[in-house]
């Protein structure tokens, strides 16, 4: 069944549809339908797919850390998330995960003379970090949150 998704801006909801659908493939281990979700993610704009994945994972990474992160934490992110993927998403690249953290967390901005990643490998590799981080059955919520912290931001 497919969600409304009624608390979001109209932009929003595609990028919604396909990440929702891409975590519950995470969880279920179903490649065809995670490669089938990745496809329409990176279909749509890859800064705004970044901007709210990266928030939810910023949002994931705050609460399971309320004392603060520190670098043996994004470590162990890193290698878990890692090493879960690669279970059964053998291209993924720990250099790119290490980029999205960074990201998310605000220490890293992307070099403008660098060329951007393409938006199939973002949009994969954000998913599979979001999955780790998060369970499928509130990300529908926590991405409603990030939305609403955004749009908030944007006014």
């Amino acid at each position: 069944m497919r969600r409304q998704w009624s608390a979001l801006p109209a932009s929003a909801r595609p990028i919604a549809d396909a990440a929702d659908d891409a975590v519950l493939a995470v969880g279920a281990r179903d490649t065809e339908a995670f490669e089938s979700a990745i496809a329409r993610l990176s279909a749509v704009d890859p800064a705004q797919v970044g901007l709210l994945l990266g928030t939810v994972v910023r949002h994931a990474l705050e609460e399971g850390h309320p004392d603060g992160l520190d670098s043996s934490d994004v470590r162990d992110t890193l290698t878990a998330m890692v090493t879960g993927a690669r279970e059964w998403q053998a291209e993924v690249d720990p250099q790119i995960v290490l980029l999205l953290l960074a990201g998310a967390l605000g220490v890293h901005e992307p070099d403008p003379d660098e060329p951007a990643l393409k938006p199939d490998v973002s949009a994969r590799h954000g998913v599979l970090l979001v999955a780790h981080l998060v369970d499928p059955g509130t990300f529908a919520a926590r991405l409603e949150r990030a939305a609403t912290e955004l749009a908030q931001h944007a006014e």
